[in-house]
């Protein structure tokens, strides 16, 4: 079979301020232990605007606006810069506000657990209802409202989850259940906020690609959350439930999870399943984490800058039989962490990066552009992670001047030519090398690159299961426009030649 292609994606993000305060871990840890931390008073005065959000360059990188390469001609930090004539809508997805997705978690609600107040209600119907790809259908779950007399019983009796909107309490989310932990409001809502943002992504993906829903066949979510119940903790399946609610009827699916790697893992399983055969049109999804919203948010206080997690990320992104046009994923140039690897920062780039290229027969500056941990700086640096993206294209470069095929001069030549500047924010799973797919796939249908390595990476150790740490990446390049079995270089048509050939030797044998 031949190799798979990337057709294209959908990449949103949801500005949540009030979702900072009250459901980020950061904030709600420092409300346990610090009941009268100065931080927490001072962290509404950090809010970005709405449009400050828009305007932002990074986030006009995700949403398709602007190439990834443009953020070099703004002046860092990039936060005290804007994108001229900068809009909600770019060519890969949208920034949503956060009334909207609000309505969005009523809207992905099926067993009526979230509850919002009548007045929020009438507002945002009319701005829920213009938005071009929310159906009357999907309008219709808002229903009328609910009275705030009743969502403050679910929150003083049945131990609900808060919901707010401009500092005022709008609504609530239920628990489903009233002794299961896995199922209480808090673990709810980070599920639903999952499935809304992955819902929106998928939304985006079929619209800016003019893709029929009905071909879907399979759907695979790699977000970080895990949804289930007291006898299976993480048994899923997102991946079917944000397909029924964009009307994926001929699909089915399954969740991956890997901490900030599984969209890789998930990109290479959505390759290996349609070159494989099983399937012709597989969809890799995930959501937001409404958990790492402000997560360095002290370090930004402090240096009195805005609070620049202050939105979540969500995409979804389409792999289908070869068409002769769309890059291909190359299964047999994938990169591993293997257990054996280790931690040594040689050791996990060697087995990511020149592993692979080996195979190919590859050098290093064969690859026009990697996708690394595309975490935005602005966020990092001043939080002591210092640039992130730029950190793995040192180390590949270092890895290349050792091998023979960089000159040490060449370095940062190297990192301007082969690298970007980050731009997705810090959601663990949304920066990790999926980022720039649908940039990719633009870049080879015009010419740009001929090859690109996608590779993410995981903190496994994280689950304390394990202190191993986790990697996978894969090559993609141009397509030559063949549709035959590329992997094993011979075509569709020269494999029946030589199944014709060999029947025939062999009849001519039994006649001898």
């Amino acid at each position: 079979m031949a190799y798979a292609v990337v057709k294209g994606g959908g990449f949103v993000l949801i500005h949540t301020p009030d979702m900072i305060t009250h459901n980020g871990t950061t904030q709600t840890t420092e409300r346990l232990v610090n009941p009268d931390s100065e931080y927490l008073k001072k962290l509404p005065n950090y809010y970005r605007t709405y449009e400050e959000v828009i305007s932002y360059p990074p986030n006009q990188v995700y949403i398709g606006t602007i190439k990834p390469e443009d953020l070099r001609s703004y002046e860092m930090p990039w936060y005290k810069q804007q994108v001229e004539g900068a809009t909600r809508n770019g060519k890969h997805g949208e920034i949503m506000p956060q009334e909207e997705f609000l309505a969005m978690l009523k809207m992905v609600d099926v067993f009526d657990l979230v509850k919002l107040n009548k007045e929020f209600t009438n507002m945002v119907k009319p701005k829920f209802n213009q938005h071009p790809l929310m159906t009357e259908a999907m309008v219709a779950k808002l229903k009328d409202g609910d009275d705030m007399v009743e969502i403050e019983k679910y929150l003083n009796e049945q131990h609900a989850e808060p919901l707010y909107h401009d500092n005022k309490l709008i609504g609530c989310v239920k628990r489903a259940h009233d002794i299961d932990p896995n199922l209480n409001a808090h673990v709810i809502l980070e599920n639903l906020i999952v499935k809304a943002s992955g819902v929106l992504a998928f939304q985006h993906l079929l619209d800016k690609n003019n893709i029929d829903v009905t071909t879907i066949d399979y759907v695979i979510e790699c977000s970080e959350e895990a949804c289930g119940d007291i006898n299976q903790r993480g048994g899923g399946n997102f991946a079917k439930a944000i397909a029924e609610t964009v009307g994926a009827v001929n699909a089915t699916g399954s969740d991956t999870r890997g901490f900030c790697a599984a969209p890789t893992h998930a990109l290479i399983e959505a390759a290996a399943l349609v070159q494989a055969g099983v399937f012709e049109n597989v969809v890799i999804v995930a959501g937001g984490a409404v958990a790492k919203l402000g997560m360095n948010g002290k370090d930004h206080v402090k240096k009195e800058m805005p609070v620049l997690e202050d939105v979540m990320g969500g995409f979804a992104v389409l792999i289908s039989k070869n068409d002769g046009v769309h890059p291909i994923l190359r299964t047999d140039l994938v990169g591993r962490h293997k257990v054996g690897t280790g931690s040594a920062p040689q050791n996990v780039i060697t087995a990511l990066i020149t592993e692979p290229l080996d195979k190919g027969g590859l050098k290093i500056t064969d690859v026009d552009k990697y996708s690394v941990e595309m975490q935005n700086p602005d966020i990092t640096k001043p939080a002591g992670a210092g640039d992130v993206p730029e950190a793995n294209y040192k180390m590949i470069a270092a890895l290349g001047v050792k091998r023979g095929e960089l000159e040490r001069t060449a370095v940062n030549t190297f990192v301007e030519k082969h690298g970007m500047p980050g731009w997705a924010p810090t959601q663990g799973h949304i920066p990790s090398g999926v980022p720039y797919l649908s940039h990719a796939v633009e870049a080879f249908l015009n010419g740009e690159i001929q090859r690109t390595m996608i590779v993410g990476k995981g903190s496994l150790f994280l689950g304390r299961m394990t202190n191993q740490f986790d990697g996978i990446s894969i090559v993609m390049e141009k397509n030559d426009g063949q549709t035959g079995d590329k992997a094993t270089g011979v075509s569709e048509t020269e494999v029946k030649t030589m199944i014709a050939e060999a029947m025939r030797n062999f009849a001519s044998h039994l006649l001898q």
